[in-house]
């Protein structure tokens, strides 16, 4: 029979071992360290991109030239001195987390060289124009700056590499989106699914202490204000939402399914002309983007929050945000080719963005009086498909939204529509990670997912 813990011996050791203080004092500043990286990023993201927007309003022509040189030369800087930070990072991430991968090598997909040279690569292809997000990026930079913590603790801390780069990811996506608990989520769907005993409190601090940092610098309020939905009853939104949800599973899941196809390299001219000169290709890709932002007069560019923004801002005006189905389309589009132009490119905020169009289309083809709440769905149902993790996509629509009061609506739209995606669809973080994996074990890595 186990005895009853003894407080006051207890409290007397956690008092004098100074060790074990000194290694928690580590990990908090690391923690602290990560979130301030992830608020710098997110300033130089919006400067670059502001950028953008400025030269595309004096000279409307501009992206024309300016998106495709810059998406290559990107291409071709990171094909050289950084391959490690193409893509999203989440994959990185995970690949550096499998067991299988020596302590030694992890250093190639998370690391605070990689760290920065995210961030730099991130904020340029904002500056290009093209349609990225930094969220997914802000995992791999989170990881890649606690790892750097493993030096500085004991050597009998018993907190591991593994613990590190799970606590990092988790911060850089709850300081990303400002949504600490929507960070802990991912990090138990996504990354890893068990942290040791001995120190999953202190994991778990340092989760809650790096989202508070971007909660600090950026205040408490929901990124997307408040989706207002008292009045909703569960009779009058169920046909639309259905529609939402059914939709948002099977385009998230066409985008995952095309974005592995096209990072597996199928056997047809398009792929075969990416592996052959993946520079000119990339150039093809941005210019492509180019013509559909000059079509929309920007708003496909970026991450697309500033469309977000717009949307809900007309539900709450009772007017229209978009033209049906246009934007919706082309985003999708331009999402694609900007992550397949191999750039350094996340797709949880174009997922967003994404969603909250389709949110608006089934508003306006059902005529409903609820778009704003068809937007958060959405929103929620079409990052579900796209990452097929329904509950860390609930929690941080629910966060950026204050949507508190549509909780079940969200959960269920997330849980349906990942659902649909993984019927035609694999796991796109998880593939690519695979893939990444194979690649390194064949002894040539390729740390954007791509085949060498």
């Amino acid at each position: 029979m186990r005895r009853e813990p003894d407080f006051l011996q207890n409290l007397r050791t956690e008092i004098a071992d100074g060790r074990q203080w000194r290694d928690r004092v580590v990990v908090i500043a690391f923690a602290v360290l990560a979130g301030l990286s992830i608020v710098g990023f997110t300033l130089l993201a919006d400067a670059t991109f502001g950028l953008y927007q400025a030269g595309r309003e004096a000279v409307w022509w501009a992206p024309l030239l300016w998106t495709p040189a810059m998406t290559a030369l990107i291409v071709w800087a990171v094909r050289r001195w950084a391959p490690g930070v193409a893509g999203s990072g989440v994959p990185q991430v995970l690949v550096a987390l499998a067991p299988e991968t020596p302590l030694a090598s992890r250093g190639a997909y998370a690391s605070w060289r990689l760290s920065m040279l995210k961030i730099a690569g991130v904020s340029a292809s904002l500056l290009a124009g093209l349609s990225v997000g930094r969220q997914g990026p802000s995992v791999q930079i989170g990881a890649g700056v606690m790892l750097a913590a493993r030096r500085w603790l004991s050597p009998n801390s018993g907190i591991s590499a593994r613990e590190l780069l799970v606590a990092g990811g988790a911060v850089g996506l709850a300081a990303a989106f400002n949504t600490p608990l929507g960070g802990i989520v991912f990090a138990i769907e996504e990354l890893s699914r068990k942290l040791q005993e001995r120190s999953s409190g202190l994991m778990l601090a340092a989760i809650v202490v790096g989202g508070l940092v971007s909660v600090s610098a950026f205040g408490s309020l929901s990124y997307f204000g408040r989706v207002r939905a008292e009045n909703l009853t569960w009779w009058n939104l169920i046909g639309p939402a259905l529609v939402v949800s059914v939709f948002a599973g099977l385009l998230g899941g066409l985008m995952s399914r095309l974005l592995l196809a096209s990072f597996t390299g199928l056997p047809d001219r398009y792929c075969a002309y990416r592996r052959k000169r993946p520079v000119a290709f990339a150039a093809a890709c941005g210019f492509v983007v180019a013509v559909i932002a000059v079509v929309t007069d920007g708003e496909t560019a970026g991450i697309g929050h500033q469309h977000t923004h717009a949307l809900l801002a007309a539900a709450s005006a009772g007017t229209e945000g978009q033209t049906p189905f246009v934007f919706t389309g082309l985003k999708f589009v331009a999402s694609w080719l900007s992550s397949w132009a191999g750039v350094p490119a996340g797709m949880f905020g174009p997922s967003l963005s994404i969603g909250a169009g389709l949110g608006a289309d089934v508003a306006w083809l059902f005529d409903s009086p609820h778009t704003a709440a068809l937007i958060a769905l959405g929103m929620c149902g079409f990052l579900a498909g796209v990452t097929q993790t329904p509950i860390t996509a609930m929690i941080i629509v629910m966060e950026m939204t204050d949507g508190h009061s549509m909780v079940l609506s969200l959960i269920t739209c997330a849980l349906l529509a990942s659902g649909i995606s993984r019927m035609i669809s694999r796991p796109l973080y998880g593939t690519l990670a695979e893939l990444m994996t194979r690649s390194w074990r064949d002894g040539a890595p390729a740390t954007d997912g791509r085949p060498t």
